[in-house]
């Protein structure tokens, strides 16, 4: 076939991105090495909910693409949730300043650039960082997750969903590490020697390693991102009173040292979203567009069962509503399940210094349709700030493959002032909400047979005092009663597979405990990440 000229592989891009709903605007083409501000290249805002990624090597500019996404998203009231692992994205929060440099790159690019600020709330894993604290209950994380950051093998992990069906259903909430610790305590000593024989498959070495695990989470300051209140994963949805979309931007300043956390717990954010969020089909625009940066570190080492949790869980939430954009340096980083369910690709430039980078090159053309491109050339010759994109268009066919020239931020790339940042969390009106750390009566006071703990003063940043590792001592009242089994309504879509899930998911128990007058009573919860026998809000 006969090379096209200019012109045509032009008509070619034009024609694929001719859209009419509304879209976020990515750039302008290159084509024969000339930027075409004629040739907008653009992603349907309705098709957000089809997943995505934007990959690339180091220093390519995969943060400023996904900050330049997150500023239009927010401006079409859509709220957006950002992991900010370097600590640039921040900036959102701040006007940009206009330069020669910037004009000139925004007028080659068609694009009418405006220097503007965007609704952000900060967020911190357990008050890690400057931002609101974000935590879970050990109950609503739930075992599988917890395995996950425990490093458990399969034995190690089928022993701890027992664990958490005995304190179910001896309603012993388990709601931070030493309420966990308390009840595997409890199993192992000479008061507890027949409830675990009643377990069956739990061992006493097991449960000894898992304790162990436990205290080392607890030595690394882990503690701190499990407790009460826990983190509402509807506060992501909310808009700005002028319709805009809040953009939450989670500080993570220790991801180096806890890698596993950060990744887990974001897995934690997307299953709770799940659970709640109904059925939603096509929209016109999705509810929340999650960025999950750092991609890699939630596949790396995961178990078959977990890696199973992770693809059902994108498969069907984007039903609900939520679009998931998973940000890392090259696709062979996703699972090929995974990486089969991203419709949008952003793929910024490739480096080939050694075979295993040719070997990744040529995997990432493979994923990318037939173009007019020669796109092993184009992969390794791409400029800062040039990615090779395609997207799934308004009827889900692909768009034309373009390199394009990407739009400029209109606020600030890089950090927002740690003045700025600080009052905004002054200000937010979540802070009285999730500020304070609070120790209500659950499994560990329970098994001390003591009454009510006074309510913890930990503030944003302030991790609450580690409990100590003593052996507990036996129970000085009987532990309740088992509480009845309760059938789980089946709901959506996720219904007909509920059965399935449980066989790969196993106990996946789910409580949450809400006060009730002065802590009267306690509500309790189960669910396997898209299930629940009671609904949280």
């Amino acid at each position: 076939m006969a090379n096209k000229t200019t012109a045509e592989k032009l008509a070619t891009i034009q024609q694929g991105y001719t859209l009419q709903g509304a879209t976020i605007e990515l750039g302008a083409a290159i084509v024969d090495d000339v930027v075409h501000k004629e040739a907008q290249v653009r992603l349907p805002l309705a098709m957000m909910n089809r997943h995505g990624l934007v990959a690339g090597a180091t220093g390519t500019g995969k943060t400023v693409t996904l900050h330049m996404m997150a500023e239009q998203l927010s401006t079409a009231g859509v709220p957006v949730f950002l992991a900010d692992i370097k600590g640039d994205l921040s900036g959102l929060a701040t006007a940009g300043t206009p330069s020669e440099k910037l004009t000139a790159r925004t007028e080659s690019l068609g694009q009418q650039w405006q220097a503007k600020n965007f609704p952000v709330e900060f967020l911190s894993l357990g008050g890690d960082g400057n931002g609101i604290p974000v935590r879970a209950t050990i109950s609503s994380f739930g075992p599988i997750l917890l395995s996950r950051i425990m490093d458990l093998n399969d034995t190690q992990e089928s022993s701890l969903q027992l664990i958490f069906h005995f304190a179910d259903q001896r309603q012993l909430e388990l709601v931070d590490l030493k309420d966990l610790r308390a009840v595997i305590q409890y199993l192992t000593s000479d008061e507890g020697k027949a409830e675990l024989e009643n377990l069956g498959g739990l061992s006493k070495a097991t449960a000894g390693v898992i304790l162990r695990e436990l205290v080392n989470l607890e030595a690394q300051g882990m503690e701190k991102f499990f407790g009460e209140p826990e983190f509402d994963t509807a506060e992501l949805l909310r808009t700005a009173p002028d319709g805009r979309g809040v953009v939450s931007c989670l500080e993570l300043p220790t991801l180096q040292t806890k890698p596993l956390l950060f990744s887990t717990f974001l897995m934690w954010l997307l299953a709770d979203l799940f659970e709640d969020l109904p059925e939603a089909g096509d929209l016109d625009k999705p509810k929340l567009v999650f960025f999950l940066d750092e991609a890699h570190l939630l596949f790396n080492g995961a178990s078959k069962a977990f890696l199973e949790a992770i693809t059902t869980t994108i498969r069907l939430i984007r039903s609900k509503g939520v679009g998931i954009f998973f940000v890392t340096q090259t696709p062979k980083d996703v699972p090929a399940d995974v990486l089969g369910q991203l419709a949008n690709r952003v793929q910024h430039a490739l480096r080939a210094f050694t075979p295993e980078d040719a070997k990744a090159l040529k995997a990432t053309v493979s994923t990318f349709p037939v173009s007019d491109y020669d796109l092993e050339k184009t992969l390794t010759s791409a400029g800062i700030g040039e990615a090779v994109i395609t997207v799934m268009n308004e009827k889900g066919a692909p768009t034309p493959v373009a390199l394009t020239r990407l739009r400029a931020p209109e606020s600030v790339i890089g950090p927002s002032a740690d003045d700025l940042v600080r009052s905004s969390v002054a200000a937010s009106s979540l802070l009285a909400k999730y500020g304070t750390a609070v120790d209500n009566v659950s499994a560990y006071e329970k098994l001390r047979g003591q009454g009510a703990v006074p309510t913890g003063d930990a503030a944003p940043g302030q991790p609450p005092v580690p409990a100590s590792a003593e052996p507990l001592p036996a129970p000085s009242a009987p532990l309740p009663a088992p509480i009845p089994e309760q059938a789980s309504p089946q709901e959506g879509m996720f219904g007909d597979i509920a059965g399935a899930l449980g066989g790969v998911l196993g106990g996946g128990l789910k409580s949450m405990a809400r006060s009730m007058g002065n802590q009267l009573g306690r509500d309790l919860m189960r669910g396997v990440f898209g299930t629940s026998s009671r609904r949280r809000r």
